[in-house]
């Protein structure tokens, strides 16, 4: 496997870090210090020991190795400090060591005293040219040669308690247990872990420290040589605020200083200063001889996590550096650093849903927000149909992901109200209509797609849903009813009658119907089914159509739009459901050339005309009266008469050509509840009607009890044909010579 890009070295300020992926190493990787010496395994013991830190941060995915200048096995030429570890990993279940090596060469002017405080240890280094400030300035230099030329074996060491005098020991002795001093690389060096026993816990301004006082001393001829080496540190574990800071504080006064002490601030071993830090954010404050310290939970350099224990929680990890410089009475600086990781507790995690949908734009618009960075959603369940991400391009729906300067993201979803995965429910009687979406986003936590659930419930709701109405207008030839598109039309269906207007009822009927996204037109012509005819007379009739309009789910009928028109074709004919056969005939061929009308009749010449007025003629009369014949087909039964004028008034008519006027109306068989019966006609539906001319080289029309005229059939004869003669859907009329005009058969309803 390749090593380079999973682990990473960084030479810092005052110490070297390794970091390495714990997705390479295993869940417990193991470091050993190398040098001319040997190699060494950095356990936890001996790294406290030696000035090593090893922290596995598994939630954040990496192991971190932190080593001292100073630290047991690191090799210092001319400040160039080289390291050498191996890393010890874990790949199914066998062990493979990689070799990791590094130089830093520093340019850092050490101060006088350096204290590190880190995780599992405290550390001190003095120049070797400090000493205690006893006997004249002559004594003093004596007593720097001397330190500088003792070697360890010549030194003793005595630990302070408050009021307990601990007896001396040896460097080696003290070795033993636990403790390290050297000197090296021109300083002093005291090296201690936490948690002694010649260690004092103790509070400062109410914060816990735990300090290590230690001198050391040697008899160099006639002089006594005595180093304080004094390790005290800020024990706070930190808190997190309800203002979104990491807290944590330190005794100002830890070390001797002189008008105040100067601090820097930062994280992953990149301080800075002051001024700079609470520019960014950061929290630097100091009261009552304490410093408190505060870090944004957004400040750059932390971690940040996210973590499902039933909810989601999110924690944040800081490696905070703090530097605290101080001056004695003496001149001598004190450089106290302190590496803390600080982890905030498991805080909740408030990814949110709003609603953003705006009903004009007839689509639910829901905004997932505040989700993490290490948080992605995988899949989406709408109204518990499950859709997996991202959509398919054919879908209507639409999620769109936002992204944010602070690291978080949010999806837009978008579903359109109409689509078949939404809820509706309508409230007739309030005009409201409901949609419903159920919500439940599934999200995964990375690396580890840790699922988590988030669900919502939005609900949209439209008032003033009302029936829409159609605009109606009248023409010479029939009704045109127009309705413009409403985003809801969908509720409802629009009948004639029983019958749901559809393209097929459209094509049947005759009807005109043409339907695009604009709206709807419907042209019912004159004579088609659906009309109730009123008020006919020769000079026209009343026809009224109408337009239910009926709640979809439950077909109940809501509104309705009725257009009633007036009509004055020059003629047309009605076969009503009760078996009335109204006719308005234009018969010019029967009017003298002085302008006298002839007498006319039907087959039975008792039955004559309602009305006259000119050419024109008004019969009203059942089908199976005056003189009817009528012809049986296989699915339809055809009543038929004809009108006649008397023969006492041929001589005032034209004897170059006559007319015979046949009128008809055509009943479905089984719409008829009564047949071949005198006293009662019952149909369901209207019958078709047709007036029919035949134009025949005669010198008039006769009565058909009268001997026709030569070449001119009786009017009975067409009862001999076998399929009726008027026009039938389907039927073709049989006789070849009929002259069919343009006449309006008035099929009502």
């Amino acid at each position: 496997m390749k090593l380079i890009s999973r682990v990473h070295m960084e030479c810092r300020e005052r110490y070297f870090m390794i970091a390495v992926d714990l997705s390479f190493t295993g869940k417990e990787p193991r470091f050993e210090a190398v040098d001319r010496t040997g190699v060494y395994a950095i356990t936890e013991q001996y790294a406290a020991k030696c000035g090593y830190t090893v922290s596995a941060l598994s939630l954040l995915g990496h192991v971190e190795l932190r080593a001292s200048y100073f630290s047991c096995h690191t090799d210092n030429k001319d400040d160039m400090f080289s390291f050498n570890f191996n890393l010890i990993a874990t790949h199914k279940g066998k062990e493979a060591s990689y070799a990791l090596n590094k130089t830093c060469t520093l340019s850092l002017q050490w101060s006088h005293r350096e204290v590190t405080c880190e995780m599992n240890y405290m550390e001190v280094s003095v120049r070797s040219d400090v000493t205690c400030p006893f006997g004249t300035n002559g004594h003093n230099r004596n007593a720097s040669k001397a330190v500088r030329s003792a070697t360890t074996s010549d030194w003793q060491v005595t630990f302070q308690r408050p009021e307990e005098q601990m007896p001396s020991m040896n460097v080696a002795q003290a070795r033993k247990r636990g403790y390290t001093f050297d000197s090296r690389d021109g300083r002093l060096l005291f090296r201690t872990p936490y948690g002694q026993p010649d260690s004092l816990s103790t509070e400062v301004e109410n914060v816990p420290v735990e300090a290590v006082y230690a001198t050391v001393f040697s008899r160099q001829n006639w002089v006594v040589l005595m180093v304080d080496l004094l390790a005290a540190c800020s024990m706070y574990e930190g808190y997190f605020d309800d203002a979104g800071y990491m807290m944590w504080k330190t005794p100002e006064a830890l070390y001797p200083s002189v008008g105040g002490t100067q601090i820097r601030i930062g994280l992953n071993g990149d301080p800075m200063e002051q001024l700079i830090a609470e520019k960014k954010g950061y929290i630097v404050e100091k009261h009552k001889g304490t410093v408190h310290i505060g870090i944004p939970y957004n400040a750059e350099g932390g971690h940040r996590k996210s973590f499902v224990i039933g909810s989601l929680y999110e924690f944040y990890v800081f490696d905070l550096s703090v530097e605290q410089i101080s001056l004695d009475r003496d001149y001598v600086e004190t450089m106290l650093q302190f590496r803390r990781t600080l982890v905030t507790p498991l805080l909740p995690c408030t990814i949110f849903t709003h609603n953003q949908t705006v009903l004009k734009e007839q689509m639910f618009t829901i905004y997932l927000g505040d989700v993490p960075e290490d948080v992605v959603l995988v899949s989406i369940q709408l109204n518990e149909q499950d859709f997996t991400l991202p959509f398919a391009n054919t879908s209507t729906y639409n999620i769109a992901e936002v992204l944010y300067p602070n690291g978080t993201h949010g999806y837009t979803l978008k579903v359109p109200f109409h689509d078949l995965v939404v809820k509706q429910k309508f409230f007739i009687e309030d005009a409201v209509l409901q949609f419903m979406l159920d919500i439940n986003y599934t999200l995964a936590v990375l690396p580890g797609n840790e699922s988590y659930y988030h669900s919502a419930s939005i609900v949209a709701l439209l008032t003033d849903v009302s029936p829409p109405a159609f605009d109606a207008v009248c023409s010479e030839s029939g009704i045109r009813f127009k309705l413009d598109h409403q985003p809801f039309d969908y509720l409802w269906e629009f009948t004639i009658g029983l019958d749901v207007l559809t393209s097929d009822l459209a094509n049947r009927r005759g009807y005109i119907l043409s339907n695009d996204s604009q709206s709807l037109r419907l042209d019912v012509p004159l004579a088609t089914h659906g009309y109730k005819y009123q008020d006919v007379t020769l000079k026209g009739f009343s026809g009224t159509f109408e337009i239910l309009v009926r709640v979809r789910e439950t077909s109940e009928v809501q509104t309705s739009t009725v257009k009633t028109c007036l009509f004055n074709p020059p003629e047309f004919i009605m076969c009503s459901t009760d078996g009335m056969m109204t006719v308005v005939a234009n018969l010019p061929l029967v009017v003298s050339s002085g302008g006298r009308t002839l007498r006319m009749s039907l087959m039975d010449n008792s039955c004559g005309p309602k009305d006259m007025n000119g050419t024109r003629a008004l019969f009203s009369f059942p089908v199976n009266s005056c003189g009817f014949i009528f012809e049986l087909g296989k699915d339809y039964v055809t009543y038929q008469n004809e009108i006649f004028y008397n023969k006492n008034y041929q001589n005032m008519v034209s004897n170059d050509v006559t007319e015979r006027v046949i009128v008809q109306c055509t009943y479905p068989l089984s719409s008829l509840r009564q047949l071949f019966t005198m006293y009662r006609f019952v149909s369901d539906t209207v019958g078709v009607g047709k007036i029919i001319r035949t134009v025949q080289p005669t010198a008039g029309l006769q009565h058909p009890s009268r001997k026709p005229t030569a070449g001119l059939q009786s009017t009975p004869a067409i009862a001999r044909h076998t399929q009726p003669i008027a026009f039938v859907p389907g039927v073709r009329p049989s006789t070849r010579y009929f002259r069919v005009s343009r006449v309006h058969n008035l099929a009502g309803g």
